[in-house]
């Protein structure tokens, strides 16, 4: 039993050894590229709610690469700023257009009163 575990081990020195020396040529293993993000936000039209559900991060070392998680938060920041610029704006215009309303409404009502005594 013992002769038979030295040959064993004899052989796996052996075909190791040869491993190693016959492998060594090639030198290391090339670096992986890193995975990129595939579907990023469109950059020729504002971003919709598919864009977003479609975005999927590719996973690094340590969770997401921080770089496409922020451009990503910054591109969907800038268009959210965007939006709620444009939405006061166009509130303000209505509360003009309404306060412009009710006011030409009750100038219209005072002459006619006028009339009436």
């Amino acid at each position: 039993m013992f002769l038979f575990l030295v040959i064993a081990l004899a052989v796996v020195v052996a075909a190791v050894t040869l491993a190693v020396v016959s492998g060594g040529d090639s030198g290391p293993l090339p670096d992986a590229a890193p995975e990129r993000l595939r579907d990023s936000l469109p950059p020729d039209r504002p971003v919709d709610r598919a864009d977003v559900e479609r975005l999927r991060f590719p996973l690094a070392a340590r969770g997401y690469r921080m770089a496409d998680v922020d451009d990503a938060v910054g591109r969907l920041g800038a268009e959210l700023a965007e939006r709620d610029a444009r939405i006061a704006d166009l509130e303000s215009a209505l509360a003009g257009a309404r306060a412009a309303a009710v006011h030409q409404h009750v100038s219209m009502e005072k002459p006619a009163q006028e009339e009436q005594e």
